[in-house]
């Protein structure tokens, strides 16, 4: 089973608000954040490549999950346990032949057709979404709701597959999304709302527990 939070690093958004990642992964981890994705869509190779070693080797001695976002590359040159694609990135089958030991091949989805698709392919955990209006994510699918989320567990529950819902999702919601079938939240901007990213995290945790 998945942690119960699902926290993700988003590199454009720690830059614009002055933050440095590797301070934030260290307040999520000494908040007992067990489960984090590096998302770095517009940075290049070689730093993508370094902080994810660092993210990597630090989730490994806090005994967390570390996963990478879409970069197959970079997630196996890192050690990472797993890989989260979407639906215009390399298909769950393809990065299973990249990634042959990881534990973990997360896909989103939006649609019914593709939850049935990804239910039959090599993703080991679905993620549905957008849960609630979202402005980290330009050209995001039409939100879900908290009825999206029971349907959608449903079927994923009946499949053996944990769900991770994402989207919007903050730190008043969290419990709500649980409660109506997700195995796990992702949260992005919420996390780092405040100047607290520690206090931010522990509330989560406690949330969540």
């Amino acid at each position: 089973m998945l942690p119960r939070l699902y926290a993700i690093l988003d590199i454009d958004l720690t830059e614009a608000r002055g933050l440095d990642p590797r301070h934030v992964l260290g307040d999520w981890l000494d908040a007992g954040v067990r489960l984090i994705q590096l998302r770095a869509k517009t940075e290049a190779f070689g730093p993508c490549l370094e902080l994810a070693d660092a993210m990597g080797q630090a989730c490994r001695e806090a005994g967390a999950i570390f996963i990478v976002n879409d970069r197959i590359d970079v997630a196996r040159l890192s050690g990472a346990a797993g890989v989260h694609v979407g639906q215009e990135d390399l298909s769950p089958e393809d990065a299973r032949q990249l990634l042959p030991d990881a534990p973990w091949i997360g896909l989103s989805t939006h649609t019914d057709e593709q939850v049935t698709a990804g239910l039959a392919g090599a993703a080991t955990y679905l993620a549905t979404g957008p849960v609630f209006a979202t402005g980290t994510k330009m050209g995001a699918s039409p939100v879900v709701g908290l009825d999206g989320v029971r349907h959608v567990a449903a079927l994923t529950k009946r499949a053996g597959r944990p769900l991770v819902a994402i989207g919007g999702i903050t730190l008043e919601t969290a419990p709500d999304v649980v409660n109506a079938g997700a195995d796990s939240v992702a949260v992005i901007a919420d996390l780092l709302r405040g100047s607290d990213a520690l206090g931010r995290a522990r509330a989560f945790v406690r949330a969540l527990a």
